[in-house]
């Protein structure tokens, strides 16, 4: 069973380096990706930090939207919709910031946001040529 998506959980790209290095505990979420289990985005940065490493967080929001209520299986399609248009990007996490339900004339929608994050070694941030390397060799660049 896929684990369920709420605000606050991260997914993070299949890149078992990383995991091993933080010994990060994940379920398989969907393809390549996976949810971080028992950790938000403050515990798991300050994981990070204390192995030495660096957890970036991008700015920009990207948010989807769907017609209906609110569905394990509508948020699971928006969420791949989001990770569809942050890939060009090679960042290794994702941030489920906000899952809000309304309606419009009666009839229910919702909105799904995210934030980008990025796990690596130096405190500085990586291009995004660097970050697609180190995606398509499957590990981080150490």
């Amino acid at each position: 069973m896929t684990p369920s998506v709420n605000v606050g959980t991260i997914l993070i790209e299949e890149r078992p380096l990383i995991r091993q290095f933080l010994g990060l505990d994940t379920d398989p979420w969907s393809g390549k990706w996976s949810v971080v289990c028992g950790l938000d985005g403050f515990a798991l940065d300050r994981k990070i930090h204390t192995a030495g490493w660096n957890f970036f967080f991008m700015a920009a929001e990207v948010k989807v939207m769907f017609f209906g209520a609110l569905g394990t299986t509508r948020i699971q399609n928006a969420v791949q919709r989001i990770l569809a248009k942050v890939k060009p990007q090679s960042f290794n996490c994702l941030e489920i910031t906000g899952i809000v339900a309304k309606r419009f004339l009666g009839m229910p929608y919702a909105t799904v946001s995210a934030h980008s994050r990025h796990i690596q070694p130096s405190c500085y941030l990586d291009g995004a040529e660097e970050r697609r390397g180190a995606r398509d060799a499957g590990l981080a660049k150490d």
